[in-house]
């Protein structure tokens, strides 16, 4: 390796530079609940429960598949990162993660089993 910037990599710039110390600035804690929210937020439309809009329907953006997966992801980053970010943040991150494995259960026509849902692996059974 020549330590050259490929063409598909921009050299380091100014807006690098400010994106680094920007970065370097936020705590662990920030960045695992934003990733969270994030997560939670994707996993929220995926079970219908985005608000109508003039363009479309939040129960028209229903992709029970998609949302297992973000339910599963997001249920293994709480369990992990909870002993990390303290009880307060652990506690409102767990609620939105019941809250969305329950509403994953009613979107479903054929709800699984107990035990057997998204992140009830990390989670146990929610019901």
């Amino acid at each position: 390796m020549t330590g050259a910037p490929s063409p598909a990599t921009p050299p380091p710039g100014p807006d690098a530079a400010a994106a680094t110390r920007d970065i370097a600035e936020v705590s662990a804690v920030e960045v695992i609940t934003t990733a969270a929210v994030h997560l939670m937020s994707a996993a929220a439309v995926k079970c219908g429960l985005a608000p109508d809009t003039p363009e479309a329907k939040g129960s028209d953006l229903v992709d029970l598949d998609e949302a297992r997966r973000l339910i599963t992801a997001l249920a293994g980053l709480v369990v992990a990162a909870a002993p990390e970010i303290g009880n307060q943040h652990a506690r409102a991150l767990r609620d939105g993660l019941r809250s969305l494995q329950l509403a994953f259960r009613e979107a479903s026509p054929f709800p699984d089993a107990p035990g057997e849902g998204p992140g009830e692996a990390w989670t146990g059974p929610v019901g």
